[in-house]
C-alpha cells in the first residue's frame, strides 16, 4: 500500500509539474489580414485590348478613417485619336453606404464631371453636373454608387455571399445584378491563379452592358481581372504584380 501511495504521489507531482511548466512557444496571434476591408489598400492594373496591345494603366485605392471609407479609381489610357482619362472618387460609411460620389471622365471628345451627395434621411441623392443641371433621385436608407458597390461586392464575396441586385448610381440609376459562375483558373501576368468568376449585368435608362470580374480567392477578394466594354471594344483591366 505504501508503494502504491508513493507511485500515485509521484504521478500527481509529475502532472502538476507538467501543468505548471511553460507551454511550447506558440504564435499568440494570427497573421494580420491585409487589403480591403482589413486595411488600407492600393492596387495597380494594366489596361489591354484583347489582342494584348497595351492601352494604359489604372489604380484603385481604399483608405479608412475613423468615420468613413474613401475610394478612388484612376484610369488613364490612349490609342491614336482616342484618350481615356477617368477619376472616380467616393466616400462611404463603415457599413459601405454611400456618402458622396464624384466622377470626371474623358472618352475621346466626350467629357463630363459630376458630383452626387447622398441624403438617406431625406431619401434622396442630389446630383449636379459641371456646366449642366441638377437633379434628385429617390434612394433607400443605404444606397451605393458604382465604386462603393464594387467594394461592397468584394466584402460580400469574402463572407461567402453574392451581393444582391440593387440600383446603383453613376450619373443615372442603374440596376446591377451579379451572378456567381464558380471557380476558374485564369492567367494574370502569365501566371495561373485561382479565381471566383462573377458576371455583372448593368441595365440603365438607355443602355445595358455585361462584363466579367475575376476575384482572387483570398480573404480580401482582390480583383484580379475585369473585362468590360468601351466604345472602341472590349478591354481588360489586369492586376499588376
Amino acid at each position: 500500500m505504501s508503494q502504491f501511495r508513493r507511485v500515485r504521489g509521484q504521478t500527481l507531482a509529475a502532472l502538476v509539474c507538467c501543468l505548471a511548466a511553460p507551454a511550447a512557444e506558440q504564435p499568440t496571434t494570427l497573421p494580420a489580414l491585409t487589403g480591403f476591408p482589413f486595411s488600407n489598400e492600393t492596387l495597380h492594373y494594366t489596361l489591354t485590348w484583347p489582342s494584348g496591345l497595351s492601352l494604359g494603366e489604372a489604380a484603385m485605392t481604399a483608405t479608412r478613417s475613423s468615420t468613413e471609407w474613401s475610394f478612388d479609381l484612376y484610369v488613364k489610357g490612349a490609342v491614336p485619336g482616342f484618350e481615356v482619362a477617368d477619376h472616380y472618387h467616393a466616400t462611404a460609411t463603415p457599413d459601405l453606404c454611400a456618402i458622396t460620389f464624384d466622377r470626371q471622365f474623358t472618352h475621346g471628345s466626350r467629357k463630363s464631371e459630376e458630383h452626387i451627395e447622398f441624403d438617406p434621411h431625406a431619401g434622396v441623392a442630389r446630383r449636379a453636373t459641371v456646366g449642366g443641371g441638377k437633379s434628385t433621385v429617390a434612394i433607400p436608407s443605404c444606397a451605393r454608387d458604382a465604386l462603393t458597390f464594387l467594394y461592397y461586392a468584394r466584402r460580400e464575396l469574402g463572407q461567402g455571399r453574392v451581393a444582391p441586385r440593387e440600383d446603383v448610381l453613376i450619373g443615372s440609376a442603374y440596376q446591377v445584378r451579379l451572378d456567381y459562375k464558380g471557380a476558374q483558373t485564369i492567367k494574370v501576368n502569365d501566371k495561373k491563379a485561382e479565381a471566383d468568376r462573377v458576371v455583372a449585368t448593368v441595365n440603365g435608362p438607355a443602355s445595358a452592358i455585361t462584363f466579367e470580374m475575376f476575384f482572387a480567392r483570398d480573404a480580401a477578394r482582390t480583383p484580379l481581372l475585369i473585362s468590360a466594354p468601351l466604345s472602341l471594344g472590349m478591354f481588360s483591366m489586369e492586376l499588376a504584380r
